[in-house]
């Protein structure tokens, strides 16, 4: 009888651990199936609201928020350290995903080693916001000029991410919004922006495009791309 006992405990402390390793492993042969599709393999038929923006890069860059930095989960955001796994390519790679929506994103600009919102950052983030044209994410990767420490930057870019989302949480009554607003914050280390973006919806004035000024920021998008 002892020996039958012993059998039946080891089968039931096995069971569980036998189905965590199962669970786990379908759940990375899906992702991996997701990851390893082609977008261009797709069904040629976009969905109602899937715009001509969404290439197949893009459509990438959202899938993996979505998969690796908790859009709609526990964890809230990716920091720079992921942001690399997460674009899979180089910084200027990156931004040139987003050209294409210079016409409804906006650069919500900081102070030097602030991450306050003042009254232009609040009323352009309120119309951008506002402007969803029946879009299903919204897209925050904020950032931080090369001024003072990678350290000091990388938390600085975090805290910028959080007060967009702050604020759209106290200023729109959404109870889908962890489900809607992916955020991404890259500190000083990848994906740096350029004069070009001088010309975009911006929160700074025309002294401030130089590129430390418009790299203390959030861009702030709603974008809606076919996953």
């Amino acid at each position: 009888m002892t020996i039958v006992r012993i059998a039946i405990s080891l089968v039931a402390l096995g069971l569980p651990a036998a189905l965590v390793v199962h669970w786990v492993g379908d759940a990375e042969d899906r992702l991996e199936q997701i990851e390893s599709t082609p977008e261009d393999a797709e069904v040629a038929v976009a969905a109602k609201a899937d715009e001509a923006y969404c290439n197949a890069g893009l459509r990438k860059v959202l899938r993996r928020v979505l998969i690796s930095c908790g859009l709609g989960g526990d964890t809230r955001g990716c920091q720079p350290v992921d942001a690399k796994n997460v674009a899979t390519m180089e910084g200027s790679d990156f931004n040139a995903l987003f050209l294409p929506l210079n016409e409804r994103a906006s650069i919500i600009q900081f102070d030097k080693n602030e991450a306050e919102l003042d009254a232009r950052d609040l009323e352009l983030l309120d119309e951008t916001f506002a402007d969803q044209r029946g879009a299903s994410y919204f897209f925050v990767v904020a950032r931080a000029s090369p001024d003072g420490s990678p350290e000091r930057n990388s938390e600085l870019s975090q805290e910028r991410a959080e007060a967009v989302m702050t604020h759209l949480r106290e200023r729109f009554a959404d109870p889908e919004l962890d489900d809607e607003v992916g955020l991404l914050w890259l500190g000083e280390e990848f994906a740096q922006l350029d004069e070009s973006f001088c010309e975009w919806q911006r929160s700074g004035g025309d002294d401030e495009c130089e590129p430390k000024h418009i790299n203390r920021s959030a861009f702030v998008a709603w974008i809606d791309c076919r996953l």
